[in-house]
């Protein structure tokens, strides 16, 4: 039988309660209790074909759910909407661009609830939303919690670097119209200094975000291990694969700037298909235990 989760009201209630004792637990799931617990979970060679092979099986998951996911990516649409309005009005104008390629920052923390969906249906389960902002009442949220700020921290520590950046490059003085910055941007050598510097800068920080979450999210969802354990993960499958994850980097970003050109209405589509993309890979990069499905 399909879990339920009550009148939104009462959910929203219940969620928060369970949120609330699960915070007491964070210190307990990220200690070293938990890495002597499964110290190291085996790390798998992948390649292109894996690659293929999790982004058809995200295809798939998209399509067995996609009513309950599209209602899940609804809000990154209108949450990117809304970033660019209050940017503007704030007169916070050369921020917007840096907010949008910051979204793949935390991108693997929005994407947690998808992974959880394709956890259920890799269980036999019909999974809905619902089932998706239930890890909200996992026992292992704690740590997820705890990851998923740290990939706030790297996006505000981005959003910080991008502004000293332009006021260094650009001066601090606001531009007095979007149209006015961007051709200021596009048409002096300050500007163009601004896109090479930031744009470096800008991939040490996907990179950085890269290798600390592509398997550690999920992981976490999985097994009884800590924060530690899934980061260190994640670094070996990258270090192990480093051409392949490269590639997955390189899709995940393609993906994210279609998705976002038509008003973020993209994401709608990209989002879950990523989401359900990195669950599979995961199931390809580490190995399972003993009884588990690979």
């Amino acid at each position: 039988m399909p879990n339920t989760i009550g009148n939104p009201l009462s959910w929203s209630v219940d969620t928060a309660r369970a949120t609330g004792q699960h915070l007491g637990a964070v210190a307990d799931r990220v200690g070293s209790h938990d890495v002597e617990a499964d110290h190291a979970p085996r790390v798998r060679r992948i390649g292109i074909e894996d690659l293929r092979a999790a982004l058809r099986k995200g295809a798939e998951d998209f399509a067995a759910t996609r009513s309950d996911v599209v209602f899940l990516c609804l809000l990154y649409p209108v949450i990117g909407i809304l970033m660019i309005a209050g940017a503007l009005r704030g007169d916070m104008m050369p921020m917007i661009f840096p907010a949008i390629a910051g979204f793949a920052l935390v991108g693997p923390v929005a994407g947690v609830g998808l992974y959880e969906m394709s956890r259920r249906r890799e269980m036999g389960e019909e999974p809905s939303w619902g089932d998706a902002l239930g890890v909200f009442n996992s026992p292992r949220f704690g740590a997820v919690l705890v990851l998923g700020l740290l990939h706030c921290a790297i996006f505000l520590a981005w959003m910080i670097t991008a502004l000293g950046l332009n006021n260094a490059i650009m001066g601090a003085e606001r531009p007095a119209s979007m149209l006015g910055y961007l051709g200021s941007v596009l048409s002096t050598p300050a500007g163009w200094t601004l896109i090479i510097v930031g744009c470096g800068i800008g991939f040490l920080y996907a990179a950085l975000v890269l290798a600390i979450s592509i398997v550690s999210f999920p992981l976490l969802l999985d097994r009884n291990v800590g924060v530690p354990v899934a980061i260190a993960t994640s670094i070996r499958v990258a270090r192990e694969n480093p051409a392949t994850v490269t590639v997955w980097g390189l899709i995940v970003a393609v993906g994210l700037v279609i998705g976002s050109i038509p008003l973020f209405l993209g994401l709608i589509v990209v989002l879950p298909i990523l989401g359900h993309a990195t669950w599979h890979l995961y199931r390809r990069a580490i190995e399972p235990l003993p009884g588990q499905a690979g």
